[in-house]
């Protein structure tokens, strides 16, 4: 298992745990926020859902709370509506989420990238990117691109160049995580050993 920590800011190198703790959360455990970050299919929801059931604590898929408050699927908000407007639903609904505590939340894929939503949620939380390969993210979106409004008119071919341009699109973002965390070494001891921190 390998994970490796990435600045708070960019300004700031080397940035101590105990340092992103203080300035983020004081409370402990309890009161904590975990943001997972990623590309499409790189398993944000799955994880979300095993470490909460591990550390008891509450999760969320950002995209279905979207669809809850709009009573429209994600497909349905890009067709009508345009991805304008579903990023400000976005980034309504994170920001939303500083009344929850004891908390982890799957976001989209393109929530880091918008309305300043990366150093929202680094202000408001523990940031972890998983960082998952691209033929792998391909093998497992080629049967749910139905249902992906960004990718269900691309041909395998297609899918491959748009998930590694948007991957070199949105790595700036995605590196400004807290933690980085590479998808053929996670485990759940990779979140327990950044978690074990904020048990103490």
């Amino acid at each position: 298992m390998h994970f490796n920590k990435l600045p708070f800011k960019r300004a700031i190198k080397n940035i101590m745990s105990n340092k992103i703790k203080s300035l983020s959360f004081r409370k402990g455990l309890a009161a904590l926020r975990i943001f997972l970050l990623g590309m499409m299919g790189s398993g944000k929801s799955y994880w979300a859902q095993r470490i909460a059931e591990k550390e008891n604590m509450d999760w969320m898929d950002l995209d279905q709370e979207i669809e809850k408050e709009t009573s429209l699927s994600i497909k349905e908000i890009f067709a009508v509506y345009g991805e304008e407007y579903f990023r400000e639903k976005e980034r309504d609904a994170l920001h939303q989420l500083s009344n929850y505590k004891n908390i982890i939340i799957a976001t989209g894929g393109g929530t880091p990238c918008f309305h300043n939503n990366m150093q929202w949620m680094n202000e408001h939380g523990i940031t972890i990117f998983i960082d998952e390969d691209v033929n792998v993210l391909i093998e497992r979106l080629k049967k749910e691109k139905a249902h992906r409004p960004l990718i269900k008119d691309l041909s395998d071919e297609e899918l491959h160049n748009f998930l590694s341009n948007k991957l070199k699109e949105r790595y700036p973002f995605y590196s400004q995580a807290q933690y980085h965390l590479k998808g053929n070494n996670i485990s759940d001891l990779s979140f327990a050993e950044i978690l074990k921190q904020f048990h103490e």
